[in-house]
């Protein structure tokens, strides 16, 4: 399991907020002692096997360790979740009773809040916690899917499942990572059976078209601050 401690050597800063990674893929906002964790696609697994596809069926579980461990390095109020925190919207249906009791257990005294994603547009109510499509920390807006940004607008998202390569001793490393610029930040996908997609790819191109972004690589030990031209 990946070790998971915040990041404040590799600190993001986002209209004047500070933002700590931690090494499973969250982001702790100090100023408003908040957690955001986007895309934990809770029961990936299960929904594949209805259609043929069989994994281990323990995503769920290796996820809630995961959010165990950032709870645990950041201590938050608040826990911000940036949709697609199940994998589709009958997940919850599926969900074995121990891993909703678990879920219960870290989330005890935390205010939460479910933010709809397109796998979940219906985050379940039975687990408690607010709903949202959108909700603002500060100056900054948090929604699942990057938008079009309005004057003056930032944000943090999800959905894009962001990851980098970099090329070093003479071989590629890929690694899940956050994207950003002065105005956005994409975080990782946080779920133990998430994939990543290239942040060369159309869709990045799309929201960071004239290439002025960093990544923030998520590697073993530490998280590394690369600018768009060291990545491919």
């Amino acid at each position: 399991m990946r070790p998971c401690v915040l990041s404040r050597a590799a600190r993001i800063e986002l209209s004047g907020i500070d933002l700590l990674p931690d090494l499973a893929g969250a982001l702790y906002v100090p100023d408003f002692e908040a957690l955001l964790v986007a895309d934990l696609h809770l029961e990936k697994a299960s929904s594949l096997a209805r259609r043929g596809v069989h994994l281990p069926p323990y995503d769920t579980r290796a996820t809630l360790e995961h959010l165990a461990f950032s709870l645990a390095a950041s201590r938050p109020r608040r826990l911000i979740l940036l949709g697609d925190s199940f994998h589709d919207d009958e997940a919850h249906l599926r969900i074995d009773q121990a891993d909703i009791g678990e879920l219960a257990r870290l989330t005890r005294g935390i205010d939460i809040i479910w933010l709809a994603g397109n796998h979940d547009p219906s985050p379940p109510k039975g687990l408690g916690g607010h709903h949202a499509q959108v909700v603002a920390l500060g100056p900054i807006t948090l929604r699942h899917v990057p938008s079009s940004l309005i004057e003056g607008e930032c944000e943090i998202a999800g959905h894009l499942h962001p990851a980098a390569a970099l090329a070093q001793r003479g071989r590629s490393l890929k690694r899940k990572c956050f994207i950003g610029h002065a105005r956005r930040i994409v975080m990782p996908a946080y779920g133990s059976f998430t994939g990543g997609l290239s942040v060369s790819a159309a869709p990045f191109q799309a929201i960071f078209p004239m290439g002025d972004f960093n990544v923030w690589m998520i590697g073993g030990k530490a998280i590394h601050r690369f600018p768009a031209h060291r990545i491919r």
